[in-house]
């Protein structure tokens, strides 16, 4: 008896060594959005952007991912963000905005390497004669351009900056538009929250990213995956950063009570969300993990870890 007291108190301490963060509220809750699986497969979001819709819904890739064509009205151009998967269904959807906004494809613009979004890139480019640009020169391919964070493109009568954000994976970027509007491939997404993946992402330099995308005032945030957010494009980043925070401290608030390996984090911090998302769950957990160690938080012995 007198054991089980004395490793309740200390369970009871050593939580209480650990800041209580309040589940942060998501603004997108109030929000009027479509709800999934209902986004048109075309949709003109402003005079510069038309998004066509990629026909590989998944619980990762919520209603598919989003391709972008972007270029000035009347200038007969456009730059093509991120064609997605490979497909002749979602091929043809593109070929279909372009004519409807009497464009051809100048250049092809890729946020990372997942082949969600990039797959496409290179035998896309090859049909329209377009150069494709990415991070990497994988991506990229032969005769491709490898984009600087920073650098301006001028490209279908706009000029488009080009912006680091590394974290999701290590070679992200977005895509900042004259509106002001950011095309943030899956830095953020329409719904839900973004994975860090394990070993190629970085939390530290997620939220690092998310404050610098904060930092250029969106007037939207057009995702790679789900509805674009226009309401109030900074509430959503300011609950990015939050629940980041919250899920730290979870991780931490569980370890309190003794060493656990990341399949028993996720199983209890994810408890209530469905079991296919826990490999994701585990990515994120195991990032969130990396940035604690680094921090000197947060110690392993052996596949456990523990507060340090």
């Amino acid at each position: 008896m007198a054991a089980r007291l004395d490793a309740r108190w200390a369970f009871r301490w050593r939580t209480a060594s650990v800041p209580d963060v309040d589940a942060p509220a998501d603004p997108r809750s109030a929000w009027d959005l479509p709800a999934p699986g209902t986004m048109p497969r075309t949709a003109d979001l402003e005079p510069l952007v038309t998004r066509v819709l990629a026909p590989n819904p998944s619980p990762m890739t919520l209603d598919g991912t989003n391709t972008y064509l972007v270029g000035a009205p009347g200038s007969g151009q456009a730059a093509l963000v991120d064609p997605g998967p490979d497909d002749a269904g979602h091929l043809a959807a593109v070929e279909s905005a372009l004519a409807a906004r009497g464009a051809r494809c100048v250049a092809v613009l890729v946020t990372h390497h997942h082949g969600d979004h990039a797959e496409a890139a290179l035998p896309w480019g090859a049909r329209f004669d377009a150069q494709v640009a990415a991070a990497g020169a994988s991506v990229a391919g032969d005769g491709g351009r490898v984009l600087e964070p920073g650098e301006r493109l001028d490209l279908a009568g706009t000029s488009i900056d080009v912006v680091a954000t590394p974290g999701h994976t290590s070679d992200h970027l977005a895509f900042r538009l004259e509106s002001g509007a950011v095309l943030v491939g899956d830095h953020v997404l329409g719904r839900g929250t973004s994975v860090v993946t394990h070993p190629e992402g970085d939390v530290l330099a997620y939220l690092e990213s998310l404050r610098r995308v904060h930092d250029l005032g969106p007037s939207a945030l057009y995702c790679g995956h789900g509805p674009e957010l226009t309401e109030d494009p900074g509430a959503v980043l300011d609950f990015y950063l939050a629940h980041r925070a919250y899920r730290e401290h979870q991780v931490l608030a569980y370890l309190a009570g003794r060493p656990r390996t990341v399949e028993e984090l996720v199983a209890a911090i994810y408890a209530d969300v469905p079991r296919s998302l826990w490999p994701a769950a585990a990515q994120s957990t195991r990032a969130a993990l990396a940035k604690l160690r680094a921090e000197a938080r947060v110690g392993a012995e052996g596949e456990r870890f523990r507060l340090a």
